[in-house]
């Protein structure tokens, strides 16, 4: 099948794609939803531009495009996700109550179907929302204004002397929850761009990366979302907005167009992006089906 653009576009109220996540607007188009399809009916799981293959040979999570719902007014689009006890998401796009109700019946009955442990609804907001909620999507375009490199302790991960590079593995057990074990193994294997990190006292305390540049779907280049985080201790002091501005220098410098990024609504990376003039491009949330 083909989804129909006539039919999607008035209710995909936010940029983001099932199974790739959020895109710039000037990629978002019917293509990019059949893309999709095409990726789950087939042995390439991933599709050239999705973010996610960076880190796996295989993706765990496809549209289950039998089960697709597309008409005028409401598109319901399932995932399964074989992550942990696996994961059925049904991503509306839709207004009105009959599509929550619809979208929730689906998810219920696909969870079943496919021994799934969980059973989601994934729901978007415009950037326009008063009372946005879940992540928001934020857009930091790199040929709106220069980014200046900041002044402080941030280097390249490399570029430290081997005593601050050997308090990595401390740090990155700390922020384990934030990603940063998986990270520090990928950095071990060699397999990451640089990473850039802020040291204090000849120990790292806080880290941004990795930092790599990848074509969109239409081949413009685009910053890749990075690990990002301050060691508790540490926070408070200006270093989280240090190493951010040191990351969207680092991209700007090295030919990336823009960078996307989700974060939680409230949250402190949420708040330093509006502080720093991000472009909010709306918000999605999910809620239990």
């Amino acid at each position: 099948m083909r989804f129909r653009w006539d039919w999607l576009r008035p209710v995909v109220s936010a940029p983001y794609v099932p199974t790739i996540g959020p895109v710039h607007p000037s990629v978002l188009t019917e293509d990019l939803f059949t893309d999709t399809l095409i990726a789950a009916s087939t042995d390439r799981w991933f599709l050239r531009y999705d973010k996610d293959i960076r880190w796996s040979d295989s993706k765990d999570e496809s549209v289950l495009v039998e089960d697709v719902v597309h008409g005028p007014g409401e598109t319901l689009i399932p995932t399964l996700s074989e992550r942990g006890a696996g994961t059925i998401k049904v991503h509306l796009y839709g207004v009105g109550a009959e599509s929550t109700f619809a979208a929730t019946e689906l998810a219920q009955k696909l969870a079943a179907e496919h021994g799934a442990g969980k059973a989601r609804i994934v729901r978007f907001l415009g950037p326009e929302a008063l009372h946005g909620r879940g992540t928001r999507i934020q857009l930091q375009d790199f040929r709106a204004a220069v980014r200046a490199a900041p002044d402080g302790p941030v280097r390249p991960f490399s570029e430290w002397p081997k005593g601050v590079r050997d308090t990595f593995a401390e740090f990155a057990s700390e922020m384990a929850a934030d990603g940063f074990a998986f990270l520090y193994g990928q950095m071990q294997a060699g397999t990451v761009g640089p990473v850039l990190t802020v040291a204090v006292g000849g120990e790292v305390s806080g880290a941004i990366g990795p930092m790599e540049i990848r074509p969109d779907a239409i081949g413009t280049p685009q910053l890749m979302p990075q690990y990002f985080g301050v060691r508790q201790d540490h926070r408070g002091q200006g270093l989280g907005r240090l190493l951010w501005r040191a990351a969207m220098h680092w991209g700007q410098a090295n030919g990336a167009a823009y960078q996307l990024l989700q974060t939680e609504v409230g949250g402190a990376s949420d708040r330093l992006c509006r502080a720093e003039g991000l472009t909010s491009l709306g918000f999605t949330y999910w809620q239990s089906a």
